[in-house]
């Protein structure tokens, strides 16, 4: 299945599943009043109004490359993420006033009884499903706001088990296990916000990829018998792909058909790994110098300098 097919089907089965989950949550909490039942009501309906805006995202980031966008849309998804982010934060705000507001006054919300088990256990369920799709498509395909919302699904689990111990809790006549489990709730979901923020403000800022990618880019280079070296090489983040630059040491007396043939050659060798989307080789005359101290560079190869 292509990346477009593959997105676009990915946010429409997380965007059904959660439409379901906050009604079933929502039936219960308006029936039997549980605080935490009613946290995860919340919870879901942000995942789904998070979920209209991933699958609106995605929609966009797999349109094919135009004249205005010549590197594709991919790199529209962390702003996308960025918005789940919001969503989420907001709603484990309101669910943490709301769970302080009922300890603080003493009082406590109705037991769900039965159908708020049953509701909660089928939640956890589904969020597991979901959480291993998502993350399998996410990975995949290298998509941020993907794994963004497996993340999301996958601390829905935990929230839905706190909540479980509250409706549990409560229908055992301990009420005030309703809204403390509702408080509990609401941290994973600040935390899950807090974890979608940390792995995409990398992309947008232009952060280095991880060291052993970087690591790779270098040794794909050198693995050419005709390169003597690399140095200023700098990979940087742009959006959720990877764009490469470096210079590589070869040979002065070489042709300039043959400098191009190897240039070639290490391009298309870097961008030929997956997170990568391009790379610029500038080539230098290893008889002019230019090899300079690389720290960066010595450290990831162990002091490998030209050859």
């Amino acid at each position: 299945m292509d990346r477009k097919t593959a997105m676009r089907r990915a946010g429409a089965v997380v965007l059904a599943a959660n439409v379901a989950l906050a009604l079933a949550k929502g039936g219960v909490w308006w029936s039997a009043g549980s605080l935490a039942v009613g946290s995860e009501a919340v919870n879901s309906v942000a995942d789904a109004l998070y979920s209209l805006v991933v699958l609106g995202g995605l929609y966009l980031t797999t349109r094919p490359a135009d004249f205005e966008h010549p590197h594709g849309h991919e790199r529209i998804e962390p702003f996308v993420a960025l918005f789940v982010a919001v969503g989420v934060f907001a709603a484990g705000v309101g669910v943490l006033y709301n769970a302080t507001i009922t300890v603080l006054t003493g009082s406590d919300g109705g037991s769900a009884g039965i159908a708020g088990v049953a509701v909660l256990v089928v939640s956890a369920g589904v969020k597991y499903g979901l959480y291993r799709y998502c993350r399998r498509v996410g990975d995949a395909h290298d998509s941020p706001a993907l794994v963004a919302a497996a993340l999301d699904n996958r601390n829905d689990i935990l929230t839905a088990g706190a909540a479980l111990v509250g409706v549990v809790g409560a229908a055992a006549g301990y009420p005030l296990l309703d809204p403390l489990a509702a408080g509990v709730v609401s941290f994973g979901i600040l935390y899950t916000g807090y974890e979608i923020v940390r792995d995409n403000v990398n992309y947008l800022v232009g952060a280095a990829p991880p060291e052993a990618l970087r690591r790779e880019i270098l040794e794909r280079a050198l693995t050419h018998d005709r390169v003597r070296g690399a140095h200023d090489v700098v990979a940087h983040y742009v959006g959720p792909e990877v764009d490469v630059s470096l210079h590589i040491e070869v040979e002065g007396d070489l042709t300039l058909f043959e400098a191009h043939e190897i240039e070639s050659a290490v391009v298309q060798d870097i961008r030929a790994m997956p997170e990568v989307d391009d790379v610029f080789v500038h080539v230098d005359p290893k008889e002019m110098g230019e090899w300079k101290e690389d720290r960066d560079t010595e450290r990831l190869l162990g002091n490998r300098g030209p050859r």
